[in-house]
Formats: structure tokens, sequence, C-alpha cells
């Protein structure tokens, strides 16, 4: 009897309809989680307005925010590679819907705090969930390029929410964090429907013996490419798996990728949120000329863009690993430009660019890197694990960060350039490339 690993039968579909359908739906989430991630940025100093709170007490709407979504990502990603992908898809979006709206409607800051914990945990467990399901469905020789153009949608996020929070600024409407988290929360609710639509991984159901299931769901994906499904007489199997197989992905075959890309997501991800968390309120107070403003955080976003682009390119003509040290070397060279900018506002403008558009072709790669270091059996705890040393990032920036912002804007972003540095170093721990590898 012939035998096809998923793998195999999905490079035999090739991409098509099936996938284009699956990144319009896990992009739409993808964006509206990007949107409640920056709304943070956006939203306090509108909160400490509201509440008649200081910086400190307002940007404690991050730091729950993030201790949520490092709960949600620990938890979640390790339920995903238990029961399965599809129920913990559908759970944690409707859980980022309906405290997303419930945020908007609160009337005292410590109900605000409880309601953006929720949201957090809700946006934590489907971070590291889409990711891992998304890669399940694409062909090897596609599926960097692919992983980066879902993490792309985080850019249309981010414009959403600059967008709103200027148009909202400049009419002079009050409490414009309301305004915020409805817009972040509308497009989970959408996207919660449209979830229903997406079957089970077909990887996940071969590894827990539901053969006649992983066939159905295979054969769906290749009729919906227009092209033929499994024959009757051919077998879906699992991929060979060593007798050593790793069952941790901190196991001697594992440890030493995993504590590379561990630290390199943890020290990445405070850069981010500290540049992300702090920049926008601090330029829309504080800047001077034209780099000031939310208008001017609008082109930051934009800036995004491109740099998910070239990490779109390099994944695939130059290697996982290898796009993911240079952009990591790039935006150190960014925030590296910014401390010696002086007061020349071409120079500060320009430095802020390269930061937007490297970090996020930084996250693009790393996004594309990360499930494909892990077998499918740790696939959901590894992109869980990793989600979750991010958001530890994120709960420790705006307290460990202000401390830097205190000795001046210039001095913090200096330290965003040791640490991205520092990642790089770490970096150099994982020795794996996994571009064209199989993963079932």
């Amino acid at each position: 009897m012939m035998k096809l690993t998923v793998d195999e039968a999905l490079a035999k579909g090739g991409i098509g309809a099936f996938q284009w359908r699956l990144l319009a739906i896990f992009g739409m989430v993808w964006a509206a989680d990007a949107m409640q991630v920056i709304a943070v940025g956006f939203a306090w100093p509108s909160v400490a307005a509201s509440f008649g709170l200081d910086r400190v007490t307002a940007l404690q709407i991050g730091t729950v925010f993030f201790l949520g979504m490092f709960v949600g990502a620990f938890v979640f990603g390790r339920l995903a590679d238990r029961v399965g992908r599809r129920g913990i898809l559908l759970l944690t979006v409707a859980m980022d819907a309906v405290f997303g709206l419930a945020s908007v409607l609160a009337g005292d800051f410590t109900l605000l705090l409880i309601l953006r914990f929720l949201t957090g945990i809700a946006v934590g467990g489907t971070l590291p969930v889409d990711y891992a399901m998304m890669a399940e469905f694409l062909p090897p020789r596609n599926r960097g390029r692919w992983l980066v153009w879902l993490e792309g949608f985080w850019a249309i996020g981010t414009i959403i929410i600059a967008l709103t929070a200027w148009i909202a600024s400049s009419a002079g409407i009050a409490d414009t964090w309301r305004w915020i988290f409805a817009v972040a929360a509308l497009p989970a609710l959408i996207g919660f429907w449209l979830r229903w639509w997406i079957p089970e991984s077909p990887m996940f159901l071969i590894r827990n013996g539901r053969q006649a299931e992983a066939r159905q769901v295979v054969n769906r994906v290749l009729r919906a490419n227009g092209v033929d499904p499994i024959a009757d007489e051919v077998q879906i199997v699992p991929a060979p798996v060593a007798a050593s197989a790793e069952r941790s992905i901190l196991s001697p075959g594992l440890r030493r990728a995993s504590l590379g890309v561990m630290a390199v997501w943890f020290l990445v991800s405070l850069s981010y949120y500290g540049v992300f968390v702090w920049v926008p309120g601090q330029l829309a107070t504080e800047g001077f000329g034209f780099v000031r403003g939310f208008g001017f955080v609008v082109i930051l976003a934009l800036a995004q863009v491109p740099g998910y682009a070239l990490a779109a390119w390099g994944v695939e003509a130059l290697g996982r690993r290898a796009t993911l040290m240079g952009f990591l070397l790039l935006s150190a060279a960014g925030c590296f430009l910014f401390t010696i900018a002086g007061s020349s506002a071409v120079l500060v403008a320009g430095s802020l660019i390269l930061m937007s558009f490297a970090l996020l072709g930084t996250w693009g790669a790393l996004y594309a890197f990360t499930p494909e270091l892990y077998p499918t059996n740790l696939r959901g705890t590894g992109m869980g694990t990793a989600s979750a040393v991010a958001r530890l990032g994120g709960i420790l920036a705006p307290s460990l960060l202000a401390i830097a912002f205190s000795r001046g804007f210039g001095f913090a972003i200096g330290v965003f350039a040791v640490l991205l540095l520092l990642a790089a170093v770490a970096l150099l721990l994982v020795r794996d490339e996994t571009r064209d590898r199989a993963i079932g």
C-alpha cells in the first residue's frame, strides 16, 4: 500500500484557494490581536486623563494585559497539543471579542484592569495556536513566506489603531481609549464566525491516530485547490519519527535551540514593547517638529509593511536564520542612530522609521522560524512557550524601562540597541536552518 505523509499530501496540492481563505481568516484575527496589543501605547494617555491618573499608573493597563498574555500563551499552547488546535482557536477568539468589547464599557479603572487582563489571556492564547495551525496547512516549499505574510497583518492592525487614535484625537473626542478598544475588538467578533470554517489540523489528527479524519481534511484541502483527492488505497501516515523522539522542548536534542530562540523572543519583545508602548504617547506629547503627534506614528506603522515584505523574501531566498540575524542587527542600528541624532528632526525621524521597519521584519522572520524548530507533538507547546516568554518581556517593559526613560529618551533607545545585539548573540545558539524542512 502506498503511503504519504501530511507534508507530502499538502505538497501535492500546493498553494491554492484553501490557503488563501485560511490566510484571510487568520490574518483578520491576527490584525485584531495586534490592535489589542498596540492599543496600550495609544490608549494610556487618554486613560490617565479619564481617571485622573499619573503615567506610571495608567500604564498598568499594559502590565496586566501582558500578564494575561503570558498566562494565555503558556496554558493554551499546551492545551492545543493535547486537545487539538480548532477548539482552542474558537475559545480564545471568542474571549478576545467578549472581553475586548466589555473593556469599552468599563466605568472605573479597577474594572478596566480586570477586563484588560482577561483580554490579554485570550490574545495570548490566540497568537501561538494561530501560527502552529497555519504552519500545519502549508507545504514546506511555501511555508516561510506565508508565515511572514500572516505576521504582516500585524502591520495592518497597527495602522488601523494608529489611524483611530489620530482621528479621535484630532476630533477632540473624550475618552479616546474607548474608541480604540472598540475598534480593536470588532475584527475578533467577525473572526469568530469565520473560524467555524477551519477544520482541525491534519497533522494533529494523524499524530493522534485519527487516520480517517486526517484523510478527510487533506482531501478537503486538495479539492479546494482543484487537485484530485488522495485515492482510497493511499494511506496517510505520520512523518517518520526517531525512536528517541523528543518529548519536551528542553529535551537534549532541542534544549540548545529552545534556550537560544526563547532568549531572542524575550529580548526582541522587551525592545519592541519598550518602543511601541512608550513611543506613541511620548511622540504625541513630547516630540518636536514634524516628529510629533499621532500623524507621525501612522508613518511609523506604514514603515512596517516593507519590513515584512523584505522578510518574506529573505526567509525563502536566504534562509530563516540569516534573515532573522540581519533584521536584528538592522534594528540595533536604527536604535543606535537615534541615540546620536541629537536635535535633528530628520535623523530622529529616519532612525524611528528604520526601527519600525526592522523590528517588524525581525518578528516576521522569528515567527516563520520558531514553529519549524519543533515536531508536531511539541509545536503548540514550543510556540506557546515562546509567546509566553515574549509576554514576560511585555510585562517587564513598562516598569523596567521607566528607569531607562527617567535617564532620557535617547538613553532608553540606546538600551534597546544593546538588547537587540544581545538577541543576535543568543541566536548563535540556534544552529538549525529550517528552510524547506518537512514538519509533519
